[in-house]
């Protein structure tokens, strides 16, 4: 039983719908607007911390389909890293960054700096684990819009809802 996530640029907000059923054409309505049909988004990964709210009313700068392209030639990667050699981990999230545009937070670049160095990745954690669930581990790349100012990050409501 799926979940997908969608994302509502009015609100800002990226919702869970959870679907008795694979259903991959439905386009639910924000549930908290109620004014516009929500953009079905790709789950990558976790993200850590909690995004601020916001008024602007762009969408999301991010290219779907590249996204899906990336995550498909990431997910087969994957599958054949060594899950012993921490500088395969590391160049798998080095990729996804380059691959999808988004730039890594300066606490996950120093992480990976470091396993790119082999490091365990459970010592890097244990030293860096503050600083890492402080911060967002990928972020959007700033634009280069005469002094507009960029817009958060989406808040992610925790709220299950029917699709």
């Amino acid at each position: 039983m799926p979940i997908y996530e969608f994302y509502c640029p009015r609100c800002n907000t990226i919702y869970n719908f959870f679907s008795r059923t694979i259903n991959t054409t439905a386009q639910p309505w924000c549930p908290r607007c109620r004014q516009v049909r929500l953009n079905r988004q790709m789950s990558a990964f976790a993200i850590t911390g909690r995004a601020k709210g916001g008024e602007d009313t762009e969408e999301l700068p991010i290219d779907e389909q590249k996204m899906a392209r990336a995550m498909e030639t990431l997910s087969r990667e994957a599958e054949q890293i060594n899950e012993d050699d921490p500088r395969q981990a590391a160049a798998l999230m080095r990729k996804l960054s380059h691959m999808t545009g988004m730039e890594l937070g300066p606490g996950m670049d120093e992480a990976i700096r470091r396993m790119e160095r082999g490091e365990d990745p459970e010592a890097v954690e244990a030293e860096m684990g503050d600083l890492l669930e402080g911060e967002e581990p990928f972020v959007l790349p700033a634009r280069k819009s005469g002094g507009r100012r960029r817009r958060p990050p989406p808040r992610h409501d925790e709220t299950l809802y029917e699709l």
